[in-house]
Order: structure tokens, then sequence, then C-alpha cells
């Protein structure tokens, strides 16, 4: 198998100058590149650039992913509008680290498959998919940085040698509100990260309204009105023309801020230890697939109860069920002939069920020899395991 590469690359607070643009046209020849996207696939070699640099001094947001298993998702905001400070907590090797450059901070989302694993040619990302995080992350909203936490610690649970004291001393970090509800980009976060759905069910337990649903919007209506007049002046201004983040998350962010929103996660809720999430993740796997087993006994009981009601029916009309029979093998059609199989199939196991076998065994083997020369339907029958006995 041939290997693939994918990089993405998207400028979303302010465009590529024409210097810029030609920096990065110099990296690759072969690139979809315009003033706000970069986009390549390689089959073979590698990117000649820095995606760390890049996303330092270009861009805001950064996608890649190899057949192999390795997964990268880069995100670049301002400090105003997260600083460093929030993220930390939510670093875990392998999955999520942040610096800061230039008064903007740099979130790396990372996932490496041990294996590699076998690639699934129906699995395809775009940025796009992950854009909206910057606008969450910005507007307070932690849930993407929990996630890579998550993530770690799913892989740290398949990993074979890790003391046990380990699982007990290590805390989660504060828990963001809306883990049971995420959004459509978190829960895409979540699938590009693989983690567990079991585990990420186990932590949504301590987890509080959706920040979405949690705003008071009466009081930021209030909050807004006292701002300075000049200040959401330039506010509009700065929509305007694009020269600014967007004004929407800076002004949540600032709001729940001022208020101490409920959006926030909460330091003083007792932190659990990364054995009682696994060991909740457990119960929660364990729950599931015995609701599972349930529901597939149910289903074949239903379709048991179904099977015999049919069968009661046929018994009744049986032998309008042979004379159908013998009028579809009449139309010498390959359709017909299956549906005169399906009809014998279910007359052998009324008869099996009556008691009566060797009646079916006769009018079966008389069947066969008036029409033996009929060798697809002959084919069919032996298929059906149809055969004289």
């Amino acid at each position: 198998m041939s290997e693939y590469q994918y990089y993405e690359f998207q400028a979303i607070d302010r465009p590529l100058t024409k210097d810029e643009l030609e920096h990065v046209r110099a990296l690759s020849s072969r690139a979809r590149i315009s003033a706000t996207h970069f986009v390549n696939e390689y089959h073979y070699g590698n990117f000649r650039g820095d995606e760390r640099k890049l996303m330092e001094q270009l861009y805001d947001a950064h996608l890649y992913f190899a057949n192999w298993g390795s997964r990268r998702l880069m995100l670049r905001l301002p400090t105003t509008l997260l600083p460093a400070r929030s993220a930390e907590p939510y670093c875990a090797e392998d999955a999520l680290t942040c610096w800061t450059r230039k008064g903007h901070l740099l979130l790396d989302f990372s996932y490496e498959a041990e294996d590699g694993g076998e690639w699934d040619f129906e699995t395809s990302f775009t940025l796009a998919s992950f854009t909206a995080l910057r606008t969450e992350l910005a507007a307070g909203d932690l849930r993407p940085l929990y996630l890579a936490w998550l993530s770690a610690l799913t892989r740290w649970e398949l990993e074979e040698d890790v003391d046990e004291d380990e699982y007990t001393s290590t805390l989660e970090p504060p828990v963001p509100a809306g883990l049971a509800h995420l959004t459509g980009s978190q829960q895409d976060l979540a699938d590009f990260l693989c983690i567990d759905p079991h585990l990420l069910t186990a932590a949504a337990r301590a987890s509080g309204v959706a920040p979405s649903q949690a705003i008071d919007k009466d009081a930021l209506a209030t909050w807004i009105r006292a701002l300075p007049q000049h200040e959401k002046d330039t506010l509009l201004l700065d929509a305007a023309l694009g020269t600014a983040p967007q004004p929407g998350p800076v002004l949540l962010a600032r709001h729940r801020a001022a208020s101490r929103g409920t959006a926030e996660p909460s330091t003083a809720a007792r932190r659990r230890s990364a054995a009682e999430l696994l060991d909740a993740a457990h119960e929660v796997r364990s729950e599931h697939t015995r609701q599972q087993e349930q529901a597939r006994a149910q289903a074949r009981r239903a379709e048991q109860l179904a099977r015999e009601s049919h069968l009661d029916r046929l018994a009744e009309s049986a032998e309008q069920a042979w004379r159908d029979i013998a009028n579809l093998i009449g139309k010498k059609q390959p359709g017909p002939y299956d549906t005169a199989v399906t009809l014998l199939r279910d007359l052998r196991e009324i008869h099996d069920r009556a008691g009566t076998p060797d009646e079916f065994a006769r009018r079966l083997h008389d069947l066969r020899e008036q029409h033996r020369g009929k060798p697809s339907l002959m084919r069919r029958l032996t298929d059906a395991g149809l055969t004289p006995r």
C-alpha cells in the first residue's frame, strides 16, 4: 500500500500578504494555495515546510493525517481570548501541548496509532470540521481541551508499563460543562482523537449544562448595554473590516469572566482520579454490552414470533401453497424459481412441526421428478437442501 499524507492550513483572522503567499508557494509546487487556504496531498515524499513555524507566523488552523495512523490538529488564538494558564491543566503528553508566541496561544492536538492499524479508505477529514473549535474556545468553552486529555487517558489505558499507583494519583483537570452534549465540531474532534465513547460517557457524569444553554441572555444584554460607546464602535468597525477576531467570542469570554458564568469549569468540584474514570468507563461499557445483548435477544424473539406466525398462517393454506409453487415453476424464470424455493423451505418446516416429514419428502420427490429437465430449478433446490431423504 502506498503512503498517503494530507496537509491543510487555514488563515482565519487575516489573509496572507503577497510576500507571505510567495513564501508558502515556495514550499510546494503542487499545493492548492490561496490567501486563506493551503491544501496538499502526498502519495510519496514529504512536506518541506515546518508546520509549527507556519502556525506561529501565518495560519490559525492546521490539519494533518496519514494512512499509518498519525493525526494532528493545531489551532492558534490570541492569548487575550484564551490565556495559556487556562489550557495548561489539560495538556497531556502525546495528546495536547500548548505554547505562546507573539501574543498567540498555539494548541497542538495529536494522535498516533500504536500499531498503525489498517487504513480505512472511507475515512477522511477536512479542516472545516474543526475550525469552529477556535470560536468555541475563544468564547470560554474548554470542552475541546478536556477531550484531548480524555484521548491521552484512552491511550494510557492500553499501555502495559503504567504503574497502578499512577492511575490513582493522576487527577483529571477541571471538568467543563456540556460533555454529555458535544457540538458537531467537538464530536468530530472526539472521533479524530479516537476517544473511548464509554470513557466520555463516564466523564460527562460530572459535567453540567452545556455552555450554550447556560448563557443568561438578559444578563448578557444588560452587560453589553453597559459597555462604553467608543468600545462598541471599535468592535463593530473591526468586525466590518475583518481586522480583528470575531467580536462574538470575545464578548462572550469577557462576559463570562466578568460574571463568573456557569460555563467555566469549577475548580472547587471534586476531581476524579484516572483510576476512577477508567473504572466508571468499564461499568458504562459493561452496561452497554448488557443492553446490546438484551436488545439482540428481544430482536431474535420478535423475529421468532413473526416466523411462527407466518408459518401458522401458511399451514392453514398449505395446499394452496403447493399450487402456488407449481404456478411459479411454470413461469420458468429465475425470480419465480427463488420464490418457489422459499415456499418449499417453509412447507418443509410446517411438515416437520406437524410430524409429517415423510409426506413432504414424497411430494418433493414427485416435484423434482416432474421438473428434472429444468437444471436451473434443480440447482436452486439442491443449494437450498431440498433433496430427497
